[in-house]
């Protein structure tokens, strides 16, 4: 799975509607950032800066005038940008979603035969890596705030290097939870986040675009990488393929130094005047408010509460297939099956989403809740491996469709000043169903010696969850019309007639001073 990024526009939230109106008079730009504490991307259709600032007008509307810096290239060094965090999105989900393959071969590795809970134990190593990178996801955009996006993407590049290549010296299952499970994966996740932040420093008009293209690399190296995996294992063993891997790391090192930011930071020059970082607002780094809006409530847990199930598979089903079709098949073939269809998904569906108002977008994630559920089930049912193949090119589809729409969703629920945090608050809270989900799924292999109940069950939250969903189309339209419908306060109501009865007084007055000066 590849999740969408955690900040807004990214993933084809837009811009709000007024973004590119015409500059109003206003104070100087430079005054207008210190006065704020934070950051603008120009033409990200939110700013970057902590994102307390709710409700606040965007900054370019109060831009002087003739101002060229505060438009974004649309090209130029913002291509090898866009190549640099293609390449990010790959090779970091890239490896996560190939870990059936690492799972098979730690399997074999670390195994004991007297060990009745090795699939739990080993099921931790993956499920930790893909939950860390989510649990992250808001500390990840305070950071970005604070201190920019190459700082961020060149350090947890950094740190994820250091964690793979400890990984490949480890000579048990348990130091992987720290090294793989947790140093991999948090770099993983530092790396990742700016590599979409950065695009709206040089994009607008091509915007959706360009994170088409990025998104697309997850899907390019989720279909390649397996094989490749596969080949390494058997040649060269484990510990190698992970010292091969760093080699992706090493360049998603390099790659963060491209993440050249367009306009200064006046918290570094305020910071650097006075021989000190100061720290903006706690109120502005965590924003909070996006909780109190009832559909986005529901949203926030809804779609965790439908996740418990979603990442077993692409955990278990490589053991599932060497179970039960032994190495007669190639099982890496499900995980291509799954990677080419969620990137034709992500263009299908981004593209049908554009045509579906307002918060019934959720309605799409319902359906590709029900399909991911239902394929899930029907795993377990096939005793044929062309069926499994059917299967995974269902299930790729709709979890692209599931993964495209997550931004505009979050834009149409909280709008475009709070979808930066308020997807970093929902992959924070997936996190969790997503660690806990296929360890639990390789305990119930553990004690019943097959995968097929841990599938039946893993299809439940899906269902579960899509039903949850559906009521926040419903719920969003009251909370609308109840805005639209609160009265208005007294005081602006004693300024209205206040107004009127001047503007009677003078319709009245005229003509009587008219006849006067006639007479």
């Amino acid at each position: 799975m590849a999740p969408v990024s955690e900040q807004p526009a990214p993933q084809g939230a837009g811009d709000p509607p007024h973004a590119a109106a015409a500059p109003l008079p206003g104070p100087p730009v430079e005054e207008l950032r210190r006065e704020n504490g934070g950051e603008w991307l120009p033409g990200s259709g939110n700013p970057v800066a902590p994102s307390g600032e709710s409700g606040a007008q965007p900054r370019a509307a109060t831009e002087a005038p003739g101002s060229a810096a505060a438009e974004p290239p649309e090209g130029g060094w913002g291509w090898v940008v866009m190549l640099a965090a293609m390449w990010c999105n790959g090779a970091v989900f890239g490896i996560q979603n190939s870990c059936g393959v690492l799972f098979v071969s730690m399997l074999q590795l670390f195994g004991d035969g007297e060990d009745k809970q090795l699939a739990f134990k080993t099921a931790w190593v993956s499920s930790l890596s893909m939950g860390m990178v989510f649990f992250c996801s808001p500390i990840v955009s305070i950071f970005t705030d604070l201190f920019g996006c190459r700082k961020v993407a060149v350090i947890g590049a950094a740190v994820g290097f250091a964690g793979l290549l400890s990984s490949s010296f480890v000579s048990t299952i348990e130091p992987l939870y720290f090294t793989y499970g947790i140093l991999f994966a948090c770099g993983c996740s530092f790396a990742y986040q700016p590599s979409l932040v950065i695009l709206g420093h040089y994009f607008k008009q091509r915007l959706g675009l360009v994170n088409g293209i990025v998104t697309a690399g997850s899907s390019l190296f989720t279909v390649s990488l397996p094989f490749l995996l596969r080949v390494l294992i058997d040649s060269v063993g484990l510990y190698n393929t992970l010292r091969v891997l760093c080699i992706l790391m090493f360049i998603l090192f390099l790659a963060g130094f491209t993440y050249k930011p367009l306009v200064s930071n006046a918290k570094d020059k305020e910071g650097g005047k006075k021989g000190k970082f100061r720290f903006p607002p706690e109120k502005k780094i965590c924003n909070f408010s996006v909780f109190k809006v009832l559909s986005y409530r529901i949203w926030a847990f809804g779609i965790p509460a439908a996740l418990f199930g979603y990442f077993v598979p692409y955990v278990h089903l490589m053991k599932h297939v060497k179970d039960r079709f032994g190495d007669s098949v190639p099982e890496e073939v499900l995980l291509l099956c799954l990677g080419i269809t969620s990137g034709v998904g992500r263009l299908i569906f981004g593209r049908v989403a554009d045509y579906v108002p307002g918060a019934k977008k959720v309605y799409l994630q319902v359906a590709s809740f029900f399909f991911i559920g239902l394929m899930s089930m029907m795993i377990p049912l096939c005793h044929v491996f062309g069926g499994l193949i059917a299967v995974c090119l269902f299930m790729g589809l709709f979890d692209g469709c599931f993964i495209c729409i997550m931004a505009p969703i979050a834009f149409e629920l909280v709008g475009a000043q709070d979808v930066s945090q308020a997807i970093g608050f929902l992959l924070g809270l997936m996190s969790i169903p997503m660690t806990v989900g296929p360890p639990i799924a390789g305990l119930l292999r553990d004690r019943l010696g097959t995968y097929d109940v841990a599938f039946y069950l893993a299809g439940v939250p899906p269902l579960i969850g899509g039903a949850i969903l559906c009521i926040i189309p419903w719920v969003h339209e009251r909370q609308k019309l109840k805005e639209r419908a609160k009265p208005v306060d007294g005081e602006t109501t004693e300024k209205m007639l206040e107004n009127e009865n001047t503007f009677v007084l003078d319709t009245t007055e005229k003509p009587v001073k008219e006849m006067e000066s006639g007479v």
